[in-house]
């Protein structure tokens, strides 16, 4: 089968009621970016931060997977499929997904403040679960999201490389390439790769190579997709 490969953004959950941090009432609107998605903001004011995401979390357990999602999962019947997300929600995975690959982290995860990556201090949060001041992870640190922030490495981002090397189609969803280093992925496309940008708004190619672009939202462009490459 061939490798089919994901690279999907905030628009990609946006049908779900996802709020987006950059479309006009969006997150940003609300909140400063630096405030609740930086490192200094959380060392700056940890219960602001740590309240964020338990309103994130606490949106997230009541929305579901859009159709986009659903397609994505579905197409792993005639594909070797690969999902790598900027997204920090669960989307992919409520609709079926088996292999997922979160540059920015996982919403439904905690870690350790004193080592965010060291996977003996990254536990699941229970629906409902909440991360207060005074929680600690197993090294006796403050429990944290387990998110990365800016200011922080991306340590998900070699093994995405290798995924997007590999790749003999991509598919490019509802991001803005402009967040790197997740957007420079695209470069890492064999020469032989088919490559396809679903997003209802232009968005900047940086004139790479022929890029089949499908102008629709997740749902309806995903089920383009499906058309093209069934066809």
């Amino acid at each position: 089968m061939k490798n089919l490969v994901f690279l999907t953004g905030a628009g990609m959950s946006a049908e779900s009621g996802i709020s987006t941090f950059r479309d006009s009432g969006g997150l940003w609107e609300q909140y400063k970016v630096e405030d609740v998605a930086s490192i200094e903001g959380y060392w700056r004011n940890r219960q602001l931060v740590l309240d964020f995401y338990n309103q994130r979390r606490n949106e997230l357990d009541k929305v579901k997977p859009n159709q986009g999602h659903i397609g994505v999962a579905e197409l792993e019947k005639d594909f070797n499929v690969t999902v790598v997300t900027q997204n920090v929600d669960n989307l992919h995975e409520k609709a079926g997904s088996t292999h997922v690959v979160h540059l920015h982290g996982e919403l439904t995860k905690a870690c350790s403040e004193r080592d965010p990556n060291d996977p003996r201090y990254i536990r699941e949060l229970k629906p409902g679960e909440e991360i207060h001041i005074g929680d600690k992870a197993g090294d006796g640190s403050q429990l944290r999201p387990f998110i990365v922030w800016f200011g922080e490495a991306v340590p998900e981002i070699e093994t995405a490389i290798n995924y997007v090397e590999k790749a003999d189609i991509l598919v490019i969803i509802g991001t803005s390439l402009n967040v790197y280093p997740a957007a420079g992925l695209l470069h890492y496309a064999p020469e032989s790769a088919e490559i396809y940008l679903i997003d209802p708004k232009p968005v900047d190619t940086h004139s790479f190579r022929n890029i089949h672009v499908i102008r629709k939202g997740a749902s309806e462009g995903v089920k383009e997709l499906m058309s093209i490459l069934k066809a």
